[in-house]
């Protein structure tokens, strides 16, 4: 819980910075890892979307999708599993321009599936887990 409390903290701040400058640090742009996973994976990818879940409602910041996909991400990236980091928009009910951000590890959906069918996906951010990320050095 206080890992992700942390990360949420620092997804924030990232969050406040321009966007160009935090984009490197969320993976390969454009890239998407793959729908697989390594079965061993499955209960820690499935714990940081509860704890990321959990604390994202209890935080004094804004902890919306954007700052949970990020927070989520760094909390993978630390236990080496690949996962992809989406941006989406779409129109509202008056024409406005929105946005949303999710994240997905292998075939699960970590942050952001509840609204993401409603977003066309704009990028993403592949970050490979770190035998792969060695390996293609």
């Amino acid at each position: 819980m206080a890992e992700a409390l942390l990360y949420l903290g620092l997804a924030r701040v990232l969050k406040a910075l321009p966007f160009a400058r935090i984009a490197p640090s969320l993976g390969r742009r454009m890239q998407e890892t793959p729908l697989a996973h390594e079965p061993a994976d499955e209960a820690a990818i499935r714990r940081v979307a509860q704890v990321i879940q959990t604390m994202s409602r209890h935080t004094f910041w804004e902890s919306q999708c954007l700052v949970r996909a990020i927070a989520a991400k760094k909390m993978l990236e630390r236990r080496s599993i690949a996962s992809t980091l989406y941006l989406g928009t779409a129109r509202d009910a008056e024409g406005k321009m929105i946005a949303h951000a999710w994240l997905r590890s292998g075939p699960f959906y970590v942050t952001g599936a509840e609204e993401m069918g409603q977003f066309t996906a704009v990028a993403s951010f592949g970050t490979a887990k770190r035998a792969e990320r060695m390996e293609g050095a």
